[in-house]
Formats: C-alpha cells, structure tokens, sequence
C-alpha cells in the first residue's frame, strides 16, 4: 500500500508540475519555470530521491511532448530532484532539500544541460551558459516550495502526510 501512496502522490505533483508548466520566467537562453522546482523539493522531501528523479522525469516528458517544455528540462529537474531528496534523506534537514535542489539543478543541472542543448538541440551555448538562469529558477523554486512547506509544517499536515507515506 505504500508504494501506491507514493505513486499516487507522485502523480499529483507530476500533474501540478505540468499544468503550472504555462507559467514561466525567460531568463537569458532559458525558461525558468519555478514551479517544477517547487514540485522537486516536495517530491524529494515527502517521496525521497527515486520517486522524486521519476516524477521529474514524467513531468519533463509531458512538458516536451506537449510543447511547454524543453529537452533542457531533463538534466536540471532530474538531478536537482535526485540531490534534494538524497540530501534530505541523509540529513532530515529542509535546508539541505532545498540547497539539494539549487545545487542540483542550478549548478550540476545546469552543466549537464550543456551537451543536450550543443549536440541534441543544436544549439551554439558556453559551457556556463545555463548555471545563471537554471540557479535563479531552481532557488525561486526552492523559495517557493520553503514557504509551502512551512504552511505544511504550520497546519501539522506535512507529518500527517509523511507519516502515511512511510506507511506507520
């Protein structure tokens, strides 16, 4: 039962990511969109890094086929989720989510994109080119998701919710 709590709620923030996906900020050679990273840092928080990295994924997919996403959107939300739910696991610390998903997408992400959009999407970028915009959506994100979980937090419903993810 567990696991299709997860999956389910998985599905719920794959949905909130695609559909808050018309919202977006461009920022330079990218489209920051900072409620994908909003969606991460719950996702690593409440499902952990595995569940967040597959949510990431479909989200990206959805994003890419329908037009409101593009290949550049793998690499930054899948590593910036994967981070904020490993460093959260390991620390149960909030800060470390949310640095998890800044560092993550903004940094690693960020470099990551680099062959995607040189060799898949043909375009002409430095290296560095995308660690400005990818940092100020993922921290906007992080920002975001800091002031939704505290009102989680404030209400006792992220507990409640934690509690009957992790089936006790």
């Amino acid at each position: 039962m567990n696991n299709v709590r997860k999956l389910c709620t998985a599905g719920i923030l794959t949905a909130l990511g695609v559909v808050c996906s018309a919202f977006y900020i461009p920022v330079g050679a990218a489209k920051c969109f900072p409620v994908q990273h909003m969606v991460n840092v719950i996702a690593g928080v409440l499902l952990g890094p595995l569940y967040a990295v597959m949510m990431a994924f479909v989200t990206s997919l959805i994003r890419v086929l329908s037009g409101t996403g593009s290949l550049l959107a793998f690499p930054g939300s899948m590593i910036g989720a994967f981070c904020c739910g490993l460093l959260y696991k390991q620390t149960k610390k909030l800060l470390f989510a949310y640095l998890g998903e800044v560092v993550g997408t903004g940094i690693i992400g960020a470099v990551a994109a680099y062959p995607v959009a040189a060799f898949w999407m043909g375009r002409e970028a430095a290296l560095f080119a995308y660690v400005i915009p990818f940092v100020l959506s993922s921290a906007g994100g992080a920002a975001i998701s800091a002031l939704a979980i505290g009102a989680l937090q404030k209400t006792h419903v992220l507990g409640g919710v934690k509690h009957g993810l992790d089936g006790k």
